[in-house]
C-alpha cells in the first residue's frame, strides 16, 4: 500500500477500503508509472 500512496499520492486510508484485487491492480499501474518517469528499472 506504500508504493501505492507515495506513487499517487493517496493517504493510506483511502486505500484501506480496497480488495486485495484491486491493490494489485493499482500497484502494477504504480509500477508502470514509476518506469514510465524513470524512477525505477525493474527489468532483468
Amino acid at each position: 500500500m506504500a508504493d501505492l500512496a507515495v506513487m499517487f499520492h493517496w493517504p493510506p486510508a483511502a486505500l484501506a477500503g480496497m480488495s486485495v484485487a484491486e491493490l494489485m491492480a493499482w500497484r502494477r499501474l504504480a509500477i508502470d508509472r514509476a518506469e514510465a518517469l524513470g524512477l525505477v528499472d525493474t527489468r532483468e
